[in-house]
């Protein structure tokens, strides 16, 4: 490759572990795939899920506060910015321990992202994302009057605060994150979607209980730093059509025009495949580039064109 091409890689939550162990021996494997990415001449820049962690970090915090161990109550953007370290630290860790192996002198980064997100958007009046303990719809409201914080039935677990996730508007941390990647870092940034936070009148940042979608967070990193290709790495090599039905049919390509058409019919379902397609269309809307979404296994193949389903216009 004459010319670094700069990749936005979304890592999926196949990629990270659910606890601290699992995710040690998961992330290792998670760094050969990108060493291999940026030992082929790519700039890559990794955005990530946090899911599971900062569900564990809420929940525990929680807990102590509740249940006697004399903690505060921490707020939901401090729990974000904690697994964003958290989680920062293994890849970095995992990252730079397979540049050694190889002999490279790429360097590794962490970058705690803030994303600012648009206070009067309609998210806030509608939260939906499930965060924290599992309580019973007694506990639930009781809750929810009294802390006047959204709760709701998270079906088939339990009632559940729920918080907004808003649309990311502008990442704080942008020119940072560029000023690494040219200087030939692998950067890890906007974890978990970003901490989210508005702006005040006197241009101040506050953080703000909500979780960002991390496929829309990366599409929009991936716009902002004119990358060459965002990479939205999954559980599977390529998107389907009737996923795990008898006429399943997988796909190497998609238009923009028929991704919007499958998204109408339904095919891809709300909770896994119909965000990460809905990202890769904003990124190929304002850009004259393609996306990518392909498993973590197959992204060195796929970046070569040998597979994955390529999103263009």
């Amino acid at each position: 490759m004459s010319e670094k091409k700069r990749i936005v890689v979304a890592l999926g939550g196949n990629a990270l572990g659910s606890d601290p162990q699992k995710q040690l021996q998961l992330v290792r494997t998670t760094a050969e795939a990108i060493v291999d990415l940026a030992m082929d001449g790519y700039q890559v820049v990794i955005g990530h899920g946090n899911g599971p962690q900062v569900g564990m970090i809420n929940n525990a915090m929680t807990f102590s506060a509740q249940k006697g161990g004399e903690t505060p109550l921490m707020p939901f953007a401090e729990c974000g910015a904690m697994s964003q370290g958290y989680i920062g630290y293994h890849l970095q860790q995992a990252i730079g321990n397979e540049l050694k192996k190889r002999g490279s002198s790429i360097k590794c980064a962490t970058v705690v992202t803030q994303i600012v997100v648009d206070r009067q958007d309609p998210a806030f009046q509608h939260p939906t994302k499930p965060v924290g303990p599992i309580y019973t719809e007694e506990e639930g409201r009781r809750l929810m009057a009294e802390s006047g914080e959204a709760y709701a039935l998270d079906y088939g677990r339990g009632w559940r605060r729920v918080v907004a996730s808003p649309m990311p508007v502008r990442i704080e941390e942008l020119d940072l994150i560029r000023t690494l990647s040219d200087a030939g870092a692998i950067v890890i940034t906007i974890g978990g979607g970003g901490i989210p936070v508005v702006e005040d009148e006197n241009g101040q940042l506050h953080g703000v209980s909500a979780v960002i979608d991390k496929d829309n967070a990366s599409a929009r990193l991936a716009i902002d730093l004119n990358a060459d290709r965002l990479v939205i790495l999954t559980a599977v090599e390529k998107i389907s059509l009737n996923y795990k039905k008898p006429d399943q049919r997988d796909l190497d390509e998609l238009s923009v025009t028929q991704a919007q058409r499958y998204i109408d019919e339904g095919q891809f379902p709300p909770g896994s495949m119909l965000p990460k397609v809905k990202a890769c269309l904003k990124y190929v809307s304002e850009t004259d580039n393609t996306a990518l979404v392909t498993s973590l296994q197959k992204a060195r193949e796929a970046l070569a064109g040998k597979t994955g389903t390529v999103i263009r216009k």
